[in-house]
Formats: C-alpha cells, sequence, structure tokens
C-alpha cells in the first residue's frame, strides 16, 4: 500500500486518474478517512488526477504521539505533494479538512489552483464543547459518541432512505484511533483564523448544508464574506453534505473547477 514518511508520521494515500491530468487532493473530516470521497472520485477521477490521503492519526495513516495542530496537518499534505513531484493542486476538504484547506491557502499560497471548502468554519466549536467530546472517548472510546455523530452528520430523512450507508460510514468512525481522533480534535479546537481569511487568494468555493449543525451555514457565509470573491453554495444536507446531496456535490464542484 502506498504510504510517505511526514514529520513523523506515516501518511496513506491512493491517486488514480489520467496522468498528466491537474490534480485534485481531497481532505476527510474527523472520524472519517479517504473513503468518504468515493462518490466525487468515480466521477472527477475521469478528468482530473484524484489524490485522497488519511489526515494523520486517521483511517491507515499512523497515530503519531498527539495533540496535533492545524499546521501539522496542513505540512503533511505539503510533504505528500512533494513526496509525488506535484507542484499545485486544486484542493476540496470537509470540515476538519476545509481548516487544513485554509491553512494551506494563508500558508501555502503558491501551492494551490482553486479551493473547495465544504461544511467548515474559520473556528468551530468552543474550548468546552472540545473538552467535553475529548473526555467522552477517552472514558467511553469511539462507540460511545458515534451514534450521536451520526445524528449530526446526516438528516433523518438521509438516516431512513440509505441505512446501510450511515451504517458504513459509522463504522469507519467507531475503527478510528481514539488516540488519533482526540490528538485531531486538540488541533479543530485551537484552530482559528478568522482574522487571516483575506490572506487566501485561491478562487474558493465555499459550500453549506442546510441542515448542519456541526458547521452551520453561518459558518460558511462568514468564510464567503471574508475571503476574496469567493462562491458560495447551500445544499440541502447536514454535515457530510458530499454524501447526503452526493449528485449536486459532484456536479458543482466540477462545475467550479472547470471553470
Amino acid at each position: 500500500m502506498p504510504f510517505v514518511e511526514v514529520g513523523g508520521a506515516r501518511i496513506y494515500y491512493e491517486i488514480e486518474g489520467p496522468d498528466g491530468a491537474q490534480v485534485l487532493a481531497f481532505s476527510n473530516s474527523l472520524g472519517a478517512n479517504c473513503s468518504m470521497w468515493d462518490p466525487q472520485a468515480r466521477e472527477l477521477r475521469r478528468k482530473f488526477r484524484i489524490l485522497r490521503c488519511d489526515t494523520r492519526g486517521h483511517g491507515l495513516s499512523s497515530v503519531a504521539p498527539g495533540p496535533y495542530a492545524m499546521g501539522q496537518l496542513g505540512k503533511d499534505v505539503l510533504g505528500l505533494l512533494d513526496e509525488l513531484h506535484v507542484g499545485r493542486a486544486h484542493f476540496c476538504g470537509l470540515s476538519m479538512g476545509g481548516m487544513i484547506g485554509m491553512w494551506l491557502g494563508i500558508h501555502a499560497p503558491d501551492r494551490l489552483m482553486k479551493l473547495v471548502l465544504s461544511n467548515t468554519g474559520a473556528k468551530i466549536g468552543t474550548e468546552e464543547s472540545w473538552k467535553a467530546r475529548i473526555e467522552a472517548v477517552e472514558k467511553g472510546g469511539m462507540k460511545s459518541i458515534a451514534a450521536g455523530v451520526m445524528e449530526r452528520w446526516f438528516t433523518p430523512a438521509f438516516r431512513r432512505k440509505e441505512p446501510a450507508t450511515v451504517a458504513r460510514i459509522q463504522k469507519i468512525l467507531e475503527e478510528t484511533n481514539p488516540d488519533g481522533y482526540v490528538s485531531c480534535c486538540a488541533a479543530i479546537r485551537d484552530y482559528d483564523c478568522r482574522e487571516q481569511l483575506e490572506k487566501i487568494a485561491a478562487q474558493t468555493l465555499v459550500i453549506t448544508g442546510a441542515h448542519d449543525p456541526a458547521t452551520p451555514s453561518s459558518d460558511g457565509r462568514f468564510l464567503a464574506a471574508h475571503i476574496h470573491d469567493a462562491k458560495y453554495l447551500e445544499l440541502d444536507a447536514a454535515h457530510l453534505s458530499n454524501i447526503e446531496d452526493r449528485d449536486r456535490f459532484t456536479r458543482e464542484a466540477a462545475s467550479f473547477l472547470n471553470s
């Protein structure tokens, strides 16, 4: 399996699509892995070179000692691009992945082409909410939070309509290493780039879910208002909008990236 060694961690990645095509990198949400992007990869690999990786502490990537910082996660992406000799790439991240995208837009603008920020915020949650989440996982493991997370990730209608999809995503969450999870919780807890958004020069599409309690549409509207010339799109979904409203997400992302 393909891995790269970056910053003391082994990062798992997958790459597919036409040789020589523009690279489109995807970044997963907290508690997921790179398979969350399967709906988009299936369609977009016809036109783009699709690069997906498991954020450190997640999936098949190693669990280096934490806590982590957002800059550390961003440098993992840069290290992966360096190892694969990719100078510039499009980047699409959801939730934690979107925060990584903002870090890259602020600190490594020369490495980005276009940027898709989905169901994310320049500041997510509060000190108290992350403390409670971390303590719950440390005390009860991943299964103790899984059902509640699914209620935030998907609307009741989608959970009824596609129970097998929800069960598959819940299994990925439950199998996430708890140490890796809480280390990434700390990275999200400590990151706040609200005062730096104007530094993002990449053309940006901000996607929100109309029913997302984790990163409400107000968070996305804030991003769109403070990132120069950003486009804004609201989908009929909760937090994992790329899965719940997969067809429109993929279509709108493709249209933006190809424009």
